[in-house]
């Protein structure tokens, strides 16, 4: 139902007028928090609820993307984390109709050229977090990509991230490619292609939250992937079922 329901809001959006023009400003950041490397991406967008960027970082070591929400002021940014499926579900998914208090969230930045320096803090813990811009791209104009654009997606099973690869083909931005990551070994483990040449540019267009444009559930034991696609309608998704023997994730027919 939730699936059902946030789909229709999207495709609301999408039939709008403002949607048409694109929706996504993305920027790739890397870096570290205190000891800790990192990779974090953000979009600003006006979300809804009071927030004005949402994102995705993961600790290089685990590899386990980590939502995040929150406030641009100026070059000011705090930043939420996502602490678990209930709070994705009031954050994310449902919103609020007062905006959201991002007082104390863990991550305080400044935004400079090309970097995003400041603090991330949690109780008595606080580390310093030094972020430099090394990719993104932005379809709300012409539509620019900017370096190697790799999306690190919210969703995730036990074993595997994954992050879409965006470039721009012909006049469109799109994914060309989703990549399978195995977070023990750090290692790209298989590929899916989504541009040919007799492929439209569509993949990983969809969501108004571009990490939303790969969604994981599980259905009779099996991990299933499910990617967005635009249509110039309410859009599409193809699933991606994982195949045990095959250790890869298949097209569901």
């Amino acid at each position: 139902m939730v699936r059902q329901f946030v789909s229709a809001v999207f495709c609301l959006l999408l039939l709008s007028g403002n949607a048409t023009a694109g929706w996504y400003h993305v920027e790739n950041y890397e870096g570290s928090i205190g000891p800790n490397l990192v990779h974090l991406s953000l979009q600003t967008y006006t979300f809804g609820s009071g927030l004005t960027v949402q994102g995705s970082y993961f600790d290089d070591a685990k590899q386990s993307p980590i939502a995040l929400y929150g406030k641009v002021n100026g070059t000011s940014i705090a930043l939420c984390e996502i602490a678990d499926d209930k709070d994705f579900q009031r954050v994310i998914v449902m919103g609020s109709k007062t905006p959201f208090d991002v007082t104390g969230c863990p991550f305080a930045l400044e935004l400079g050229e090309g970097v995003l320096t400041g603090s991330w803090s949690k109780g008595a813990d606080k580390l310093p977090v030094n972020l430099k811009k090394v990719a993104g791209f932005d379809d709300t104009g012409e539509g620019v990509v900017d370096g190697n654009v790799a999306i690190p997606f919210w969703a995730q099973t036990a074993t595997d991230r994954f992050a879409g690869v965006y470039n721009k083909t012909d006049d469109q931005i799109c994914m060309e490619t989703m990549l399978v990551i195995n977070k023990k070994r750090k290692k790209v483990v298989q590929t899916i292609k989504f541009v040919s040449e007799d492929d439209d540019c569509n993949a990983g267009m969809l969501m108004t939250p571009i990490y939303w444009n790969v969604q994981k559930r599980t259905e009779r034991g099996k991990d299933i992937i499910s990617v967005s696609f635009r249509d110039g309608r309410a859009g599409y998704e193809e699933d991606y079922v994982f195949d045990r023997k095959a250790k890869k994730y298949r097209l569901k027919k």
